[in-house]
Parts: C-alpha cells; structure tokens; sequence
C-alpha cells in the first residue's frame, strides 16, 4: 500500500496493492501500521456503503461539525467515481480550494479525507457502490452539505446541473460563503 499527498496535501491518495493469480487477486485494503506511517492514525470507528443506480448521481458535498467532524476513507466497490474533498477550514491556506479524483473498483484506489472538509462524488457508471471508514458515528445534529455547484469552488462535475441527479438536501445546500466559520 502506498499513500501519496494529492495537490492539497491531507488529504492522501492510497494505491493498493494486488496480489493475483489464476483465481483472481488479494489486497488489504486498510492496515493501520502503513497508515499510521504516512501520518493517518484516524480510529475508524463505522463503516458505510451507498448504492447509486443511475450514471450522474452526485451524493454531497457533505460534513459533519464539531465535535463529531467525520474523516473518511473512501473506496468503489463497483463501478467508478469522480470523488471531491473540499477544504473548508477558516485559516487554512488552501480554504475553498478542492481535490478531484476519480475513485474505481478495477484500481481500487482510496481516497482519505480529514476532519475539515466537505465530501461528495458523482457517479461516472451506473450501479455504482461505494463503501467508506469513518471516525466519528453519523450525527443528525451535525450533519451540514455545501452546495455542490457552488461557482467559488468551481469543480468540473462531468455531469451538468440539469443532468445531475441529487437529493433535496443536497440541492439546497448554501455556498460557502454562507456557510459561515465550521472549522
């Protein structure tokens, strides 16, 4: 397993290895030590999967605050996704800015995301599933979204905002700038 710093360097690319032979192939897909020495020591505490049917779906931007703030480790197990991290903590110097990378089952590529900033993804296959760690249990009360097609952030979805296919929360998520100091 290697763990790579993407352009905003928490937020870390994990490549996994594989094993195969004539049967198929193995990998780990989490070992704490390897982690724990690029700098990852998260106590995953809840392990969750969405299932996305149609090609176009976008789930987020999605985070929760203080003091249930969520890190994540997200993997696909089917099909592919344009998976996005965006930094949304006061102070930080890369604040607003984001990390885009597209997420598939065929690589089987990860993506760790750190307390302070807002997740989402959309869907580049149908019949897409996603599982993902996180370190703090899901919390109506905190939950939050930031609008996914906020101009500010100005993240290329390859799905246009007619064709999106998104939740009513999440097409009512606020801008950034309304959002106000989370983190």
């Amino acid at each position: 397993m290697d763990v790579i710093d993407t352009e905003i360097p928490d937020v870390k690319r994990i490549k996994l290895k594989r094993f195969g032979d004539s049967r198929g192939w193995f990998s780990e897909t989490f070992r704490a030590d390897t982690m724990a020495r690029a700098g990852i020591t998260t106590p995953f505490v809840q392990d969750n999967q969405s299932f996305s049917a149609p090609q176009g779906t976008i789930r987020g931007l999605h985070f929760q605050i203080a003091p249930q703030a969520q890190a994540k480790l997200i993997r696909v197990l089917q099909g592919a996704i344009l998976d996005v991290a965006v930094d949304i903590r006061s102070g930080s110097p890369t604040f607003g800015k984001y990390v885009a990378v597209t997420l598939d089952a065929e690589n089987g590529e990860q993506l760790y995301i750190p307390h302070g900033f807002a997740h989402g993804f959309c869907t580049l296959t149908p019949d897409v599933m996603v599982a993902y760690k996180v370190d703090a249990y899901y919390s109506p009360a905190h939950d939050r979204a930031l609008a996914w097609d906020d101009p500010e952030i100005g993240i290329p979805w390859p799905v246009s905002g007619e064709a999106a296919i998104l939740s009513d929360k999440d097409r009512r998520a606020p801008k950034l700038a309304a959002l106000g100091q989370m983190f």
